[in-house]
């Protein structure tokens, strides 16, 4: 009998997955009814959307499933150019939401290349530290160009602007760096260098300042007008005690938490399906992690195991980062809940950043196929057997 190439892939990461795209149904149509309403004139048009792009991230999860990894190693670089190239075409003819320039419309399609970016920066880095390997020490050679990458893409999110978005890309960045074994050295000299040109651009824009000063504002018994939108999310969350409302009966979601499909997305589910809820939506995202991870640890090569981990901590510190917002423990940042916030390239690509996951886990001996013995000799047919290969 032939041996396939591949085992089986990772059912767990699969099944979460899927259950948070599945369930975010329900909670976008309850989160975004009143507002559809009142926009378009119809309960479900946010939902008929939002659907469309859950079913396309499915469809684009399973093929990045039948994709042998190793294909991005070589098409790293030319995804990260026409990143780069897309992010300049939207400095300067993309369509201006809320005073920033994030998106690219094609009729009735639109495109965040931010996100794309963020992707396609990520796996060009692993394919680089894979090649690289001891070189990447070198400060020459080895770090800097990738540091070249990295302050590029960055700079050109920031300037959109989307201070949260090229925030992320840069920390991901680093931690790939980091997980690859650069010099300690070169890491802090990099942070001496980035943390003035922060602050620099923090103080660039009145909005940014009252955020965070609306935050302490906020810490110390106060609350302001642009930490309207947390406190909101907070009271979601009281309103939901230990079991929630129930399902469509979130008060908060009637104009009293702005987007509440959005980025605060997780307060419904706070309100609606209580701490119960709340904990079984991280728990899958804990499931995600740890699976994850464990494929990191069982890749056949470099560059499963740090695009595993790029994939893994991109989708968890996402999910960590946007539940901390809503809880009120960071400043509200803008960026979605993973497979659960309303909006369709952070869904699609997202869901192919976990297709290309599981087709790593399928190269693992982690999850081995039923294989066939090799006859030899005579042998009765009762004593043919299939055994697992661990």
């Amino acid at each position: 009998m032939s041996i396939g190439e591949h085992n089986h892939i990772d059912l767990v990461i699969l099944i979460a997955v899927l259950t948070l795209m599945l369930l975010s149904l329900g909670i976008v149509y309850s989160a975004s009814a009143s507002y559809a309403q009142v926009k378009f004139g119809e309960s479900e048009h946010m939902l008929t959307s939002h659907a469309i792009k859950v079913f396309l991230g499915i469809i684009v999860m399973f093929i990045g499933m039948r994709i042998d990894y190793h294909a991005f190693r070589r098409l790293s670089k030319i995804a990260l150019i026409m990143a780069i190239g897309l992010l300049i075409v939207t400095l300067l003819m993309g369509g201006e939401v809320k005073g920033a320039t994030r998106f690219l419309r094609f009729s009735s399609v639109g495109l965040q290349p931010s996100e794309f970016a963020k992707y396609a920066l990520l796996f060009h880095i692993c394919t680089l530290i894979s090649i690289k390997g001891d070189n990447l020490k070198n400060l020459k050679t080895g770090f800097l160009p990738i540091m070249v990458w990295i302050s590029l893409v960055t700079i050109l999110v920031m300037a959109q602007p989307n201070f949260s978005m090229g925030a992320m890309i840069f920390l991901l960045s680093v931690l790939l760096l980091f997980v690859g074994n650069v010099k300690l050295k070169h890491l802090m000299l990099t942070f001496a260098v980035i943390l003035p040109v922060i602050i620099l651009y923090m103080l660039s824009a009145k909005y940014r300042m009252q955020r965070i000063i609306g935050f302490f504002d906020g810490v110390s018994g106060t609350p302001s007008k642009t930490d309207y939108q947390p406190w909101q999310s907070i009271i979601g969350f009281g309103n939901g005690g230990i079991f929630g409302v129930g399902p469509g009966d979130s008060k908060q979601r009637d104009f009293f938490l702005p987007e509440s499909f959005g980025d605060f997305v997780f307060s419904i589910i706070g309100e609606e399906y209580g701490f119960i809820g709340t904990i079984f939506f991280m728990l899958l995202f804990l499931l995600f992690m740890i699976r994850g991870f464990r494929i990191s640890k069982y890749a056949p090569d470099p560059f499963g195991q740090y695009l595993a981990i790029a994939i893994t901590s991109a989708i968890t510190l996402y999910a960590l980062i946007n539940a901390g917002v809503t809880l009120r423990i960071f400043p509200t940042t803008g960026l979605p809940m993973p497979f659960v916030s309303y909006g369709g390239s952070a869904m699609v690509l997202s869901a192919g950043a976990v297709g290309v996951l599981l087709n790593i886990s399928s190269q693992t001996d982690l999850h081995p196929r039923a294989r066939e013995l090799p006859i030899v000799g005579n042998v009765n047919a009762d004593e043919v057997y299939v055994r697992k290969v661990y």
